[in-house]
């Protein structure tokens, strides 16, 4: 799962990528295309910030005539947190005399005027990533028993991203839920899997799901196999409705906040956070060879 990269607006607002958020988008999609695992599924938030970085990991794939063609799948489901209201508005800061924060104490002003619209909940956010995991991850666990394992890519944003890995890891019991060796979560002491820790613009959480049985019903009880089919709809996905997956599944974090592929990429001074213009040329261009007749 992977942010997107460096954006003007990071809400619900459709803003587009910076030049400093093209050039990292690109890193990612080298260093993934290096890794030698083929993505089998993109999914992304429809939001272009979401898409072009989408995009650009697809664009550094090397083209496999023996593999289907990969598709991207833009989800409205999968954008970031509503701010309602407050979309694109500076923090409102605590008064004095409250112990309310400034927004907190913005909403209630204002609760009742009829074009006012609050921030959206954390419940909403997780019907959202639980009907995200029903309907387009469950399916891929249940052919991953069988079939070759798809390497799964998902882009979208900060907030909503955090929301998506609990929804994750809620399908697994703590048992079967790991760390990589040597990977160190949080600042010290003792930290619950639900909190990772804060992503940068193009970060990722890599996680590895496997399942070790080659017949899919080969040691599954009637249970196992009803979690597994997950019949549960979007419309229905809410905090309570995640399904334990059977414990043949197992989930090992391998890396959280990767950036290896950000090393030695400096900020594009001037430039970085001015809007991507893509009919601009790169400087590389001017220094291509003419191709001879």
């Amino acid at each position: 799962m992977g942010r997107q990269s460096t954006t003007l607006l990071k809400s619900m607002r459709d803003s587009p990528l910076t030049v400093q958020g093209v050039l990292q988008a690109e890193r990612l999609g080298r260093y993934l295309t290096a890794s030698e695992q083929p993505i089998t599924h993109i999914f992304a938030s429809d939001l272009q910030r979401a898409v072009k970085t989408a995009e650009a990991l697809l664009s550094a794939q090397t083209n496999d005539h023996d593999s289907a063609p990969v598709t991207l799948r833009q989800l409205p489901i999968l954008r970031e947190q509503d701010f309602g209201f407050y979309e694109g508005k500076p923090f409102y800061t605590r008064q004095r005399d409250s112990k309310k924060s400034g927004k907190d104490a913005h909403g209630s002003r204002h609760q009742d005027d009829p074009d006012f619209q609050d921030v959206e909940s954390k419940e909403s956010m997780t019907t959202r990533t639980n009907a995200f995991v029903a309907e387009y991850l469950r399916p891929l666990l249940r052919r991953s028993v069988s079939e070759q394992q798809p390497i799964v890519i998902i882009v979208s944003h900060g907030i909503i991203l955090s929301q998506l890995w609990r929804s994750i890891l809620a399908m697994f019991s703590n048992r079967t839920v790991s760390l990589a060796p040597g990977l160190s979560v949080g600042s010290g002491g003792i930290v619950p899997l639900e909190y990772l820790g804060s992503w940068s613009n193009t970060g990722y959480l890599e996680l590895d799901i496997t399942c070790p049985i080659v017949n899919p019903h080969a040691d599954l009880n009637s249970n196992d196999v009803a979690a597994m089919a997950s019949p549960k709809s979007s419309e229905k996905a809410d905090e309570g409705d995640s399904v334990t997956l059977p414990t043949t599944f197992k989930l090992v974090v391998r890396n959280v906040n990767g950036k290896e592929h950000l090393r030695g990429l400096k900020r594009a001074r001037g430039v970085g956070s001015s809007q991507h213009d893509e009919g601009q040329k790169k400087i590389e261009t001017f220094f291509k060879k003419a191709k001879t007749g």
